[in-house]
């Protein structure tokens, strides 16, 4: 298993943001959590990614342990993260922003060849690469946050609410994105609200009530569960 979170807990004082989850993704694989606000999602990214130090539980990365470990070293070993609200630095180009994605790499010629590997995947970030990142539109912008994920040479990738504030039509290219990494290999952990589009998308479903898992099981199952349709499909 690429990435195991096992018996995972996490506090912000006295409150239980995450109550013993457990989890698995495989090589390849596509893993969606999906809950209402305040369910512990996001806390779980940050658990992972090293943003948020766990009380209690493990996370294992090729069989090795890593909770607790600083965010930059987690970087460093494949898992990246794309953010909520995408966290980009505004007034810094688009390119400006793409480069800090690979600020663990000191070869300028590789950082050259990603940053031209995400203007290929983004043509109209090449058009905008000089311009401040912060007058983009909402899905340029989170083509800019999900490019310099992709500048770390991620072999998992951690997406928080990628669809949140987006118009349908860029909701959709980001669905088609989500395929096309897919394709590639790379692995996907995808916190979502829109649940009917992270159902889709994903092998395995988690759904999160008040920090805790409540439900799971294969995406294609979770889509049809009368009881997840109620809840979070608007059927």
């Amino acid at each position: 298993m690429l990435l195991e979170i096992r018996d995972l807990w996490v506090h912000y004082g006295k409150v239980e943001a995450v109550k013993g989850v457990s989890m698995a993704l495989e090589e390849g694989g596509v893993i969606t959590l999906i809950g209402a606000n305040g369910a512990g999602k996001s806390s779980i990214l940050k658990a992972v990614s090293g943003l948020e130090k766990p009380s209690r539980g493990e996370v294992r990365f090729n069989g090795q342990v890593i909770t607790g470990r600083p965010a930059h070293e987690i970087v460093g070993l494949g898992i990246v993260n794309v953010p909520e609200g995408r966290k980009l630095f505004k007034l810094m180009t688009v390119k400006e922003n793409l480069r800090i994605g690979a600020y663990l790499d000191r070869d300028r010629a590789r950082i050259a060849k990603g940053i031209e590997e995400v203007f290929d995947r983004f043509p109209i970030l090449r058009e905008k690469q000089n311009q401040p990142a912060g007058k983009l539109s909402g899905g340029q912008q989170q083509m800019v946050a999900i490019g310099r994920a992709l500048m770390a040479r991620p072999k998992v990738l951690l997406m928080d609410e990628p669809s949140l504030g987006l118009s349908p039509v860029m909701i959709d290219e980001i669905a088609a994105l989500i395929r096309e990494l897919r394709a590639s290999g790379l692995s996907i952990v995808l916190v979502e609200q829109n649940a009917s589009l992270a159902l889709q998308l994903s092998d395995h479903g988690y759904v999160l009530e008040t920090g805790a898992i409540a439900l799971q099981g294969r995406s294609a199952d979770l889509l049809t569960d009368p009881e997840v349709a109620r809840a979070y499909l608007g059927a």
